[in-house]
């Protein structure tokens, strides 16, 4: 079988157009593809998941004090047993917590993208996940700058609108399973809502990706890639020429299972008023346009998290 490449991204500097065309082939095919040589400090990535462990090893009553009631999980923590994916019986078995922008005084998008909660009992969470935050943000930049040249737009066709992007670190916390016969996963098989998702760090085997022929194919990153996927947003935009490809986290076999596993992805979302509209060069007659209603971003993420049981 063949398998879910990984690229060196200092090739975009040094030998664009066979990244661009090697990336692109990557996400046409699979909707996934591992970066490496991405520039992102391993301290930074060891200081940030040695704060988030911190937090999830505090008191369930703590924790609990970050959790916004109705606020569908934008921010803060969200408990364990709440969310669920698209049309699974069994919730996931996971917890997690919420880093979003930090917006500039009198911004228009304060509305819907609410200020960042940081948990006291971890005085240094904010300082580490906000920068690893801003730096998965840039290397999101950069992904997306070769995937628009890979489908003849400009380099920079998608920086003014993903520079406000409702983007989500989200660190999560799956706790030891302690029964044999449990019918939930770690996360159900499910599809990003975002453009691009950045999975940085995950402290275990478990993820896997769906082929084309329903196969399901492991994909544990070596400890210096990140995982870099296809969202639904993008999926949208493109008319399915990038797919968003179904995956999910499964629980480990004997003994791993009783230990618990971290991850953190950075969903990289546009901005909220952005709307997502098929992109012209993206329609053929072989592959006419499957949305011809636009929808914004905000309007779309708010439609999946209902479906999601977070809103």
């Amino acid at each position: 079988m063949s398998q879910i490449p990984t690229l060196d991204i200092r090739r975009y500097d040094t030998d664009r157009d066979a990244f661009v065309a090697e990336l692109g082939a990557a996400y046409r095919e699979w909707g996934f593809a591992g970066i490496n040589h991405h520039g992102i400090p391993q301290r930074l990535i060891d200081e940030s998941y040695d704060v988030f462990k911190r937090f999830f090893a505090l008191p369930d009553e703590v924790k609990r004090k970050y959790h916004v009631p109705g606020g569908g999980g934008a921010r803060g923590y969200t408990p364990f047993g709440i969310e669920t994916a698209k049309g699974a019986k069994h919730f996931d078995l996971k917890e997690f917590w919420h880093v979003g922008r930090e917006l500039p005084p009198g911004s228009k998008y304060a509305d819907v993208m609410p200020p960042n909660l940081w948990p006291d009992e971890v005085p240094d969470f904010r300082d580490k996940a906000y920068a690893l935050y801003q730096a998965l943000d840039q290397l999101g930049a950069r992904v997306l700058c070769a995937l628009a040249l890979h489908i003849g737009l400009p380099e920079n066709y998608f920086a003014d609108k993903t520079n406000n992007g409702n983007s989500i670190l989200r660190p999560i916390h799956y706790p030891p399973i302690t029964a044999d016969d449990i019918p939930n996963v770690r996360a159900g098989a499910h599809e990003d809502i975002n453009f691009i998702t950045l999975l940085v760090g995950a402290s275990a085997a478990g993820l896997e990706v769906r082929a084309h022929n329903g196969d399901w194919v492991p994909f544990t990153a070596d400890a210096d890639t990140i995982v870099v996927n296809i969202g639904d947003m993008l999926q949208r935009l493109t008319n399915h020429v990038y797919p968003s490809t179904t995956h999910r986290v499964t629980n480990p076999p004997g003994e791993q299972a009783r230990k618990p596993r971290y991850s953190t992805p950075f969903f990289l979302h546009p901005n909220p008023d952005f709307l997502i509209d098929v992109l012209p060069s993206c329609i053929t007659p072989e592959r006419p346009s499957r949305y011809p209603e636009p929808i914004t971003a905000h309007g779309y993420l708010e439609e999946r998290l209902r479906e999601i049981k977070l809103r």
